[in-house]
């Protein structure tokens, strides 16, 4: 079965600001060593998907250069290959207008490769996903499309595009945040979430957004094609949760997904990558999530306080600092007499001595200067920094120390 991927990388990220001020949200590290769009490619790498173009657009040069230096996918064969794609104005002086135009736009792509399947997946989430085994189980239901579909709350589930299917998983109604969502057959409690991952039969994806979509400009598969699709085409549902992950532990979240959309969801992903039974475990050597090969040296610990926390290769932590619940990335110092809370430090950033920071996000390249209290006065810290609605401190990217 030939399988194209196309994967979605162009979004703005706007709730994520100031993170994603000078990049989208794809490239936004996360959880020390990786970017968020390390995911969904080590999803499509670890499935044995090894042909994709990304789709780029808004803030796009931090995330091409980082794909160019860190997945290096050329293979034995012309087929294997990690492309990045920002728009071609092939159909005129426009952008990306929506995740299906997107595609369209690039649809000569997919006539070139000729696959049997196109599978078209979203950059900006935090999850495994075997992506055989939904399109094993697209094969099975002898689908012409199939959506991811996350089981969630009734309560959670207005918040999402809704797929309501019949006991067989055939989607016969979707509705975008709906006051009254239909629950799964047999669990009234729950409903099933689109994740905005798609498998088209290449036919059918091209018959869609050339010919029945063809006049329609911001064309967006969740809001435009999937609802008037459902009584032309087999569309399917696939259980995210019903998939067996190889390596999986049995404490870890069944099903983990998160959107890390906002400050504050960005913040609790990465704690929910803690302690002794994480909702999320990084460490699985039969699904890695690939990522940078940082040319660092091991961290050198000369003493302080770690408790629960996740600290990178290349960093310098001094022995009367106090580091509680953080994720340090590669090459943070972290001075005598600091003591961080709860807190998000990226790569290449300085913490002098004295300093204390509480539920705090420090972008790469920042020298925090000595004696700084930040996270415990939002009056005081508002006139310095950016602070979340949640509360939570945000210090923009620094400049970086090699220019």
């Amino acid at each position: 079965m030939r399988v194209l991927g196309m994967i979605m990388a162009g979004g703005k990220g706007e709730r994520l600001y100031p993170l994603t001020k000078e990049r989208s949200k794809p490239a936004v590290p996360f959880g020390g060593k990786y970017r968020i769009v390390d995911f969904v490619l080590s999803n499509f790498v670890n499935s044995g998907i090894f042909s994709s173009y990304v789709l780029v657009q808004y803030l796009s040069q931090s995330l091409i250069e980082y794909l160019r230096t860190s997945w290096r996918t050329e293979g034995l064969i012309p087929d294997h290959f990690l492309t990045t794609v920002p728009p071609q104005m092939r159909m005129g002086e426009i952008w990306y207008r929506g995740t299906a135009d997107a595609v369209r736009q690039n649809i000569n792509l997919v006539k070139d490769f000729a696959p049997d399947l196109v599978a078209i997946f979203g950059a900006d989430h935090i999850y495994r996903m075997d992506v055989r085994q939904m399109i094993d189980f697209h094969i099975k239901n002898n689908a012409d499309v199939t959506v991811a579909a996350n089981t969630v709350s009734i309560e959670e589930a207005t918040a999402f595009g809704v797929l309501g299917t019949d006991d067989n998983h055939h989607i016969i109604q979707f509705d975008e945040k709906p006051k009254n969502p239909r629950p799964i057959p047999g669990n009234p409690k729950a409903a099933f979430a689109s994740m905005g991952n798609y498998i088209f039969n290449t036919d059918v994806l091209l018959q869609v957004l050339q010919k029945r979509f063809c006049d329609v400009p911001s064309l967006d598969f969740g809001k435009h094609i999937l609802p008037k699709i459902l009584t032309d085409h087999r569309t399917f549902a696939y259980d995210f949760q019903s998939q067996v992950l190889p390596g999986a532990k049995d404490y870890e979240e069944k099903g983990y997904w998160r959107d890390v959309g906002t400050i504050e969801s960005f913040w609790q992903t990465h704690m929910d990558l803690l302690g002794p039974t994480p909702k999320l475990d990084l460490d699985n050597p039969k699904w890695p999530i690939n990522t940078t090969a940082y040319r660092v040296p091991p961290t050198k610990y000369m003493g302080g306080q770690i408790e629960n926390s996740m600290v990178s290769n290349g960093c310098t932590i001094y022995p009367k600092a106090k580091i509680r619940n953080c994720v340090l990335a590669s090459n943070v110092i972290v001075h005598d007499g600091v003591e961080l809370d709860g807190c998000v430090i990226m790569d290449s950033c300085e913490i002098k001595q004295g300093t204390k920071l509480k539920k705090v996000i420090v972008d790469r390249f920042n020298t925090i200067s000595p004696n700084q209290t930040i996270g415990f006065d939002q009056e005081t810290d508002a006139q310095r920094y950016y602070i979340d609605p949640s509360g939570i401190v945000v210090i923009p990217r620094g400049k970086s120390k090699f220019l």
